[in-house]
């Protein structure tokens, strides 16, 4: 898959996810086998890798809908 199929928890969510939400989405993408990709990222506010999550993955997660 290309990296334009994966988004952020930033970008779908539209502000930081802090990193409780960060890691619950995290687990849930292992234990259900999703693919994800890391990005490197610097700004005045972050510095260092986030995660990158299919946006399927992340309306189902956040949906609540079936895998």
């Amino acid at each position: 898959m290309s990296q334009e199929n994966f988004m952020s928890l930033y970008d779908y969510l539209g502000k930081a996810a802090g990193g409780e939400l960060g890691k619950k989405v995290f687990d849930a993408a292992k234990e259900q086998n999703q693919p994800y990709q890391l990005r490197e990222v610097s700004n005045p506010k972050f510095n260092g890798k986030v995660v990158l999550y299919t946006k399927e993955f992340l309306d189902k997660y956040f949906n609540k809908l079936p895998f």
